[in-house]
């Protein structure tokens, strides 16, 4: 708890605008978490944080919707979602109930949680894609109509293109580089290449020595739309961001 506390403390006064907790690790092979593990691990955290920094915003990263009720009344206010709300049918509900913007990512990963391999079914797994950009986009777009069924308004929908999620190198590498297409859309987008292993394959590099490759990474994304970059090294990302958006937003940081 006072690792997780001073990490915080660092990575607001560095000046991060969203801290995001989880309690399921996403990197493949990972085992899954059961929903009430998943809630041990971060209320404590989520309760502490909101004690400790009142203004700061948190999301939970979940794709449980009773480990997302107890995260929004420990005091959370985003959910991130990495399966798109195709992973549990009821989180989709709950935020337009909550009226809670929503993270909607992409992804094809083959999920460890049987579960949830089960109701995704075949149709997401692996990184075939018969077209890169458009299946992407429709299958973001997939997660939209199941938000906006839900009573979610369009203003609390953030898409995120899901680096590393089912995708080769070259393709997270030319989804970064056409990520504007994806901003085309009309909602605001969320980037996270932060030490990828895309990254780690170009530059043949362990995942602490990914800083520069990061920086680079979140540089383009922002030129090509990125609004949200999720990152590990905040102090570093922060300098890369405002230089970005001076060059390119106007100062509009992202």
């Amino acid at each position: 708890m006072e690792g997780a506390l001073e990490t915080a403390r660092r990575f607001l006064e560095a000046g991060a605008d969203i801290l995001d907790i989880g309690g399921e690790s996403t990197r493949p092979g990972s085992k899954p978490v059961d929903a009430e593990e998943e809630k041990q691990r971060v209320l404590p955290v989520i309760r502490a944080i909101t004690s400790d920094f009142p203004d700061a915003l948190i999301s939970i990263d979940t794709c449980k919707a009773p480990v997302a009720v107890e995260a929004l009344k420990a005091g959370a206010q985003i959910i991130n979602d990495v399966w798109g709300l195709r992973a549990d049918p009821h989180l989709a509900a709950l935020a337009a109930r909550s009226k809670t913007p929503l993270i909607l990512m992409h992804n094809r990963s083959t999920p460890t949680n049987v579960e949830v391999r089960e109701r995704l079914g075949k149709a997401y797994a692996g990184a075939d894609y018969d077209n890169l950009m458009e299946d992407v986009k429709r299958e973001l777009m997939a997660s939209v109509r199941i938000a906006r069924e839900a009573g979610v308004p369009d203003e609390h929908i953030i898409l995120d293109p899901g680096i590393g999620f089912g995708k080769t190198v070259e393709q997270n590498l030319e989804l970064i580089d056409r990520l504007n297409e994806i901003r085309l859309l009309g909602f605001p987008v969320l980037l996270g290449p932060s030490r990828k292993s895309f990254i780690g394959f170009t530059l043949d590099l362990p995942p602490d020595q990914r800083v520069e490759g990061t920086a680079a990474a979140v540089a383009v994304g922002i030129t090509r739309g990125a609004d949200i970059v999720r990152v590990h090294d905040v102090e570093v990302m922060v300098r890369v961001v405002r230089m970005t958006d001076a060059l390119v937003r106007k100062g509009k940081h992202a």
